[in-house]
């Protein structure tokens, strides 16, 4: 909406990196992206475009070569402290249970220990794993370890979420259940969210708006698209929509050229 305060604006974001014999590397350059109050981004590229990395400056881990960086018009002094961080790698703490891992944010900003229980006890029960939360990671699979990382970064309740890849290492059929467990939690509370992703499907599938990033280096943006599919959607069988079919074509024929300069590259 005109006037509206964006979620997150990185504008006009360059980084530089200065190897120890002072050669410089622009990973990525002259990139703006504003995301607004509610909605879903999604930011594919060429692999080795600069996507994490421009997540790394959303979430504040990486100061930008030059650039601002704004935080529901605010400007971002150091870690963003309104967005949670789903990585793509599982961040959870092997000693701890389930439950454990998903309330220890909630310890650590001082909630005592019975109302962070009963909130992730809630939790569990959303993300489908009631009656597991005495388990330790090394007792649950993939998939469930995923709902366990995705729990413990919404009872933050943080009004922006950034996820980078964070379905990628899963099978197919545990992606998708993941991919519509993530809607239907998101669409009850309609959080900003920026999900980095290689796979043009997934994006498409979750997303109201997909971002393209060029290859690298001075990766960029080269094109943005609206993603009309009707709400509430089943990741699986939205992809059977011809809708779905001509936004796949028209993106994948938007970014084609980049991801074969990208693969020439690392051929080299």
């Amino acid at each position: 909406m005109p006037g509206e305060v964006s979620a997150l604006a990185l504008e006009n974001i360059r980084v530089t990196f200065v190897s120890q014999d002072g050669a410089r590397y622009t990973a990525i350059r002259d990139t703006t992206l504003r995301v607004a109050p509610g909605e879903f981004v999604s930011v594919v590229g060429p692999t080795g475009c600069g996507k994490s990395t421009l997540l790394n400056v959303a979430v504040g881990l990486l100061q930008p070569s030059s650039g601002d960086i704004r935080v529901f018009g605010q400007p971002l002094s150091g870690l963003n402290r309104k967005a949670g961080y789903l990585f793509q790698s599982d961040a959870l703490m092997p000693w701890r249970t389930a439950l454990d891992n998903i309330t220890a944010g909630l310890e650590f900003r001082g909630v005592e220990a019975h109302e962070a229980k009963r909130q992730g006890e809630g939790w569990l029960q959303r993300v489908g794993l009631a009656g597991f939360g005495d388990r330790y990671p090394h007792q649950l699979s993939g998939g469930m370890r995923k709902r366990v990382a995705l729990a413990q970064t919404l009872i933050l309740d943080p009004q922006l979420i950034l996820m980078d890849e964070p379905f990628s290492a899963l099978d197919i059929q545990t992606r998708h259940l993941m991919e519509n467990e993530l809607l239907e939690i998101w669409s009850a509370n309609r959080k900003s969210v920026v999900f980095i992703t290689h796979d043009l499907e997934e994006a498409i599938s979750l997303s109201d708006r997909v971002v393209i990033l060029s290859a690298g280096p001075e990766a960029h943006p080269i094109g943005e698209f609206e993603i009309d599919l009707p709400r509430p959607r089943d990741v699986a069988e939205v992809r059977l929509m011809p809708r779905f079919i001509e936004l796949h074509t028209r993106i994948w024929h938007a970014m084609k050229a980049e991801v074969l300069k990208s693969y020439a590259q690392h051929k080299q």
